[in-house]
């Protein structure tokens, strides 16, 4: 039965194109081929990038943080109440007025006391700015060594240059070094944010990471089980270009560097629309969904990939609609500058699930980039 499964999931009519089966990517004359056995790497290598961020924060980020004036501050706990703090933990930690006036009559509380817990409980949650800056600042790297790595190992290569080049002899495409290490590499870091999803900072836009994540895994995964790895290095490329930048900006604007951060997260728009709303599309997503059929009739495998190039680009589109917005509010609102508290406040509702009190930053210096800080991956 299991036998059987198999052999159907991996049917060579479902994945590779007319008359090509998986015994036309083995090993042969010189030639080196993509193995979905070499997948297997990329989950201890996923847990090694787990402890490397885990020294890295603790030995680097922390001592840099502390540098530019950002640590950890003491927060007061709450008042010991088993009853709110259940109900906080298994229901909810933002109950609604019936809720509060029900609690109100099993603790003893006036309504005005349970409100108060509530709040300073949701605060004690609340992640730290010095737990923020650790994140961004591991991101920060990955994704820059990511974009030079990707940089060195691309810019020789003719489908660099030339989208049809992507589709030249394949899937009877050699392997190259570069080529695994990019792809393990990347495949592992993003499995280790999945693994770490629940416990880093969490933000409205929970839902569209897991959606990012998984979508950026199976992409990865499906182009390097079929050879589609000149395609699945170009796809990278693009995304580390403009999250080096909103990293970057992040950094600045919890060490308070506004000019810098403003500076960094216009460029960081300018970049993302480029590369993701005008390059993905017309370029890339051009080059999977047009060029494969003038050598091969549609297959399964082609309208799988094309669907989840898709389903990225809406998220990219999600994104930069946010991003948009935000913009607008700034050039054309009252705000004069992009640390206003009337545009931070603006989509703060929709991008950030903590209160909007928050200690560590003025009232009227909050840099805008704080309200996405988790949206954009």
């Amino acid at each position: 039965m299991i036998d059987t499964l198999y052999e159907w999931i991996w049917w060579d009519r479902f994945w590779l194109p007319v008359n090509l089966t998986w015994a036309d990517l083995e090993d042969r004359d010189g030639r080196v081929y993509a193995k979905a056995s070499d997948l297997y790497v990329t989950l201890p290598c996923a847990i090694a990038f787990l402890l490397v961020r885990y020294l890295f924060e603790r030995l680097i980020a922390t001592p840099l943080a502390a540098s530019v004036g950002i640590r950890e501050k003491a927060r007061l706990r709450v008042a010991d109440n088993p009853i709110l703090e259940l109900y906080y933990l298994s229901h909810s930690r933002n109950p609604g007025q019936a809720g509060i006036d029900g609690l109100s009559k099993k603790s003893g509380w006036c309504v005005r006391q349970v409100e108060r817990w509530f709040r300073k409980r949701r605060n004690q949650d609340r992640p730290g700015v010095l737990k923020k800056f650790r994140e961004a600042s591991w991101r920060f790297v990955f994704y820059l060594l990511a974009l030079i790595g990707g940089v060195v190992s691309l810019y020789d290569k003719e489908w660099f240059y030339d989208t049809r080049e992507v589709w030249n002899g394949f899937p009877k495409q050699n392997m190259l070094d570069s080529q695994y290490w990019y792809y393990i590499l990347e495949m592992s870091f993003y499995g280790s944010l999945l693994f770490r999803v629940t416990f880093d900072v969490k933000r409205k836009d929970f839902k569209e990471q897991i959606i990012h994540h998984l979508a950026t895994l199976t992409l990865l995964s499906f182009s390097w089980c079929v050879n589609y790895i000149r395609i699945g290095t170009l796809v990278m490329l693009i995304h580390d270009a403009s999250d080096v930048l909103l990293e970057s900006a992040k950094l600045f604007n919890y060490a308070k560097w506004e000019t810098t951060c403003n500076s960094l997260f216009v460029v960081f728009a300018i970049v993302f629309m480029v590369t993701r709303l005008i390059i993905f599309p017309f370029w890339l997503i051009h080059c999977t969904w047009v060029y494969p059929t003038l050598q091969y009739p549609p297959f399964f495998g082609y309208y799988f990939f094309n669907v989840m190039l898709v389903v990225l680009l809406f998220l990219h589109i999600f994104w930069a609609y946010l991003i948009l917005r935000m913009v607008n509010k700034f050039l054309f609102g009252k705000v004069s500058h992009l640390f206003g508290s009337g545009l931070f406040h603006s989509f703060f509702s929709i991008l950030h699930p903590f209160p909007l009190s928050q200690p560590s930053f003025g009232h009227n210096h909050t840099c805008f980039i704080w309200s996405t800080h988790h949206v954009l991956d």
